[in-house]
């Protein structure tokens, strides 16, 4: 199916839920750093999500994926 509307498409923000939802199974592959917050941004050009996380010392660290689809192409 052809993307009809970009920035944000509707599965870029579909990418980011997902991405925002799986807090719990991430988690599970950072040894040293704890999840605080996941906050996603759903309505920007292109969606990002924000992770914010804390270290064994206590340190606090941030995380940003912007989500991007690429123009549609066939083939």
């Amino acid at each position: 199916m052809k993307t009809q509307r970009y920035n944000p498409s509707p599965l870029e923000v579909e990418f980011a839920k997902a991405i925002s939802e799986l807090k719990n199974e991430i988690q599970e592959y950072l040894t040293d750093n704890t999840i605080v917050n996941i906050k996603a941004d759903l309505e920007a050009d292109n969606p990002q999500v924000n992770i914010e996380l804390q270290d064994q010392e206590g340190d606090k660290h941030e995380m940003v994926i912007k989500i991007i689809q690429r123009i549609d192409t066939t083939g």
